[in-house]
């Protein structure tokens, strides 16, 4: 089950990278015809404002995962095992607390905006916002969870490196080595 989990996150983020690939030359091909031929690609704004925040979300679950979420270790290093591993638990839940409570506040408008065909942009291309706003939702939730997950996983002593990287999991070593793997010519 967990290895299913951290392959979906795995998958998500895969695709939220090909996804930036392909806003990336659809600003560059939009940038050159606005500049070189004073012919914008209709529509470039409305799916890149859209798509950032599908991009950005499909990326935090893994991020979870992996131990990569912005902590400091100020209090950490004077506590023990067990009180770190208490601060983490009580850090979890806040962030699982967040994204179900995004999630939550995120169905009503979603399913309003489905309801009319909600879009943006103007002319030649219309942007349906709903899908965005489902993905949204799919992907806060699948963090609540990634949160429990992490909870589970640290209070079975299936973390490895509890202090550096108290993200990555011990049952995907081979995966995780990436984060502590010395670089190229280099001995540890």
């Amino acid at each position: 089950m967990m290895k299913a989990l951290v392959g979906a996150a795995r998958g998500m983020h895969v695709i939220s990278a090909g996804w930036v690939m392909i806003l990336g030359f659809a600003i560059i091909v939009d940038v050159l015809g606005r500049s070189l031929f004073s012919y914008p690609i209709q529509g470039t704004s409305e799916v890149i404002k859209n798509s950032v925040v599908a991009i950005t979300f499909m990326q935090i679950p893994l991020a979870v995962m992996s131990g990569s979420m912005l902590r400091t270790e100020i209090f950490a290093d004077m506590l023990g095992v067990t009180g770190r591993r208490l601060l983490r638990t009580v850090g979890y839940l806040m962030g699982a607390s967040l994204f179900l409570t995004i999630a939550i506040a995120s169905l009503e408008p979603a399913a309003y905006a489905f309801k009319i065909g909600e879009y943006e942009g103007e002319g030649a291309l219309r942007v349906a916002t709903w899908p965005i706003q489902f993905l949204l939702i799919f992907t806060a939730a699948y963090t609540a969870l990634a949160y429990v997950a992490m909870i589970w996983l640290d209070w079975t002593d299936q973390l490895e490196a509890e202090l550096s990287y108290p993200g990555i999991l011990s049952f995907d070593a081979v995966n995780a080595a990436v984060m502590t793997a010395p670089a190229p010519g280099k001995d540890r």
